[in-house]
């Protein structure tokens, strides 16, 4: 790393040593995503007015532009300028504004790009305010140049290399190596989880598209092969089991050749269930596919909720199995495991020792919101907006609003093959004024793997998410041997279990994970930075 960039004790050492060198002091700041000849110039320009030219960037903590931005990981964003011959120290910020900065630093002249002479932005009016206050200058670039970051990055697209170096910083910076992965699997076998939700039986009929059909202007398939899976929440228990966990489910279930099936599939994988009797069937979806691709899915899945005397039953077999539960997993599908009044008797007996609570809900009829103090809340995009009927506002802001609702502390967005956005509190203590402060997120792109299905992905994060945290691992870390899971399954035909020794063996090919830099970022840390995006609250 150049010997530019640096922390911000040193940063100060060098700037008061330079100032009773009787030099002055320049201050440029902003994203610098990609440098382009406008960020040249303006550079060039704000050397001009002084003796040291200290230039600090917003971190990857602070840059809310979209689910993509930063573009470029700070750590590479700060090498780009310090490549630069006419900057002479950089500094990545980890506070929303530079105004911290200015304060201690009082920069001669603070030097801003002439788009900003015009600026509302109330993070600028402070930073003015501030220069201000101490009797600095503020000075606005000639600005003959104007280039736009996002623009560029609009027709870059998606870089393969550059997404690896993602993962690779990500990894770094939250201590995820092999050893740290290696430590939190072992962890798993000791875990006892409780998954509350509704099984679904997935059906796959595998097909081959023959010709257009002689009566009408449609495709004609050709039957093939009918495979069934025990999907919805069985397929999270069933993770839980192959990853090496003591799983148990509960759920409503039928009298049928159906639900006989799913105890028998339960029980070969280790799965201890308690499946009570309420529906006259399971749910079942049928996928129609010729070879991987989809061609209709077939819903035929009502809700029977639980009444109150199989609520009452259903919490007293919970009763008889909690005091050695280490986690518990709701999947709601909305179809009758879950209903209000077995909320309401669950909290009582769950009540006390504390264990790991997550949730996640599944289509239009999954209520995310009901889910409250949750500790991970698992929705996809899709049903997180349809959660608050908001598609407009940024991706934080809606999450933010439904943490705010459910009172949860954290939070995995699952985009499919973009991979995920973790979102955090900045204090885990409702109590904190920063409880409600702004939330910290990183978004973690999805590993570059074969994806034949990616049905299923979701479960995998879930399941191993939650094991994750159980084993006293971070978010961080959880969202990545998530993503590493999902990768697992989505490279697979239908609802199959993810395995421990498959993770093991997908973590051991894996060249982001290397022991070497770990103490790098814990060094970095040290002096205080902040690791983490920081999104801001809804306007």
């Amino acid at each position: 790393m150049s010997r530019k960039i640096v922390q911000k004790s040193e940063l100060l050492a060098r700037v008061q040593a330079a100032r009773q060198a009787g030099k002055s002091i320049i201050l440029c700041h902003g994203c610098f995503d990609i440098v382009h000849p406008g960020h040249v110039r303006y550079l060039e320009f704000a050397r001009r007015q002084g003796d040291v030219l200290v230039v600090s960037l917003t971190g990857d903590s602070q840059i809310d532009k979209g689910m993509h931005r930063p573009y470029i990981p700070q750590e590479l964003r700060a090498e780009n300028l310090a490549a630069l011959e006419m900057v002479d120290l950089v500094y990545i910020v980890p506070e929303p504004t530079a105004c911290q900065l200015l304060a201690e630093l009082r920069p001669d002249v603070y030097v801003k790009g002439r788009e900003c002479e015009e600026s509302n932005d109330p993070g600028f009016a402070a930073e003015r305010s501030v220069v201000a206050g101490y009797g600095g200058r503020v000075l606005f670039s000639s600005g003959d140049v104007v280039f736009s970051s996002s623009r560029l990055l609009e027709v870059l697209g998606r870089d393969g290399e550059l997404e690896a170096q993602r993962l690779a910083m990500f990894c770094r910076r939250y201590d995820i190596s092999r050893r740290s992965s290696a430590g939190l699997l072992e962890g798993f076998s000791g875990l006892h989880v409780l998954v509350i939700g509704d099984v679904v039986l997935d059906r796959y009929v595998l097909c081959d598209a023959t010709e257009v059909a002689d009566e009408a202007a449609m495709l004609s398939l050709s039957r093939q092969e009918d495979r069934l899976y025990v999907g919805g929440a069985g397929i999270v228990a069933r993770h839980l089991a192959a990853l090496g966990a003591r799983s148990h489910l509960l759920s409503a279930a039928a009298d049928d050749e159906s639900t006989r099936f799913v105890r028998r599939t339960l029980e070969e994988e280790g799965v201890q269930a308690h499946l009570v009797g309420c529906r006259p069937r399971l749910p079942e979806k049928t996928r129609f596919m010729v070879e991987t691709q989809k061609i209709v899915r077939l819903e035929d899945a009502r809700t029977h909720p639980l009444d109150s005397v199989r609520e009452r039953e259903a919490v007293g077999w919970v009763a008889s199995i909690i005091d050695r539960i280490d986690a518990v997993i709701y999947c709601d599908s909305g179809l009758g495991t879950i209903t209000a009044g077995l909320l309401n008797l669950l909290a009582v007996v769950l009540a006390g020792r504390r264990r790991i609570v997550a949730a996640g809900a599944e289509g239009s009829r999954g209520r995310l919101l009901q889910f409250v103090g949750a500790d991970l809340l698992c929705p996809t995009e899709r049903n997180l907006r349809a959660t608050v009927h908001d598609f407009e506002r940024g991706l934080s802001s809606v999450a933010w609003s439904v943490l705010d609702q459910t009172r949860a502390r954290q939070m995995l967005v699952l985009m499919g093959r973009k991979g995920l956005v973790a979102f955090d509190r900045q204090s885990q203590d409702p109590h904190s004024p920063e409880w409600n402060g702004r939330l910290r997120s990183e978004y973690l792109p999805a590993p570059t793997e074969p994806s034949v299905d990616v049905m299923g992905g979701g479960d995998a994060v879930l399941a191993t998410a939650t094991l994750t945290l159980a084993a006293g691992g971070t978010l961080m870390q959880a969202a990545y041997l998530g993503s590493a899971a999902a990768a697992i399954e989505s490279a697979r035909l239908g609802n199959v279990p993810v395995e421990a020794a498959a993770l093991k063996r997908w973590l051991a090919g894996r060249v982001e994970l290397t022991e070497t830099g770990v103490s790098a970022a814990a060094a970095q840390d040290a002096d205080g930075v902040e690791r983490m995006l920081v999104s801001p609250l809804p306007a």
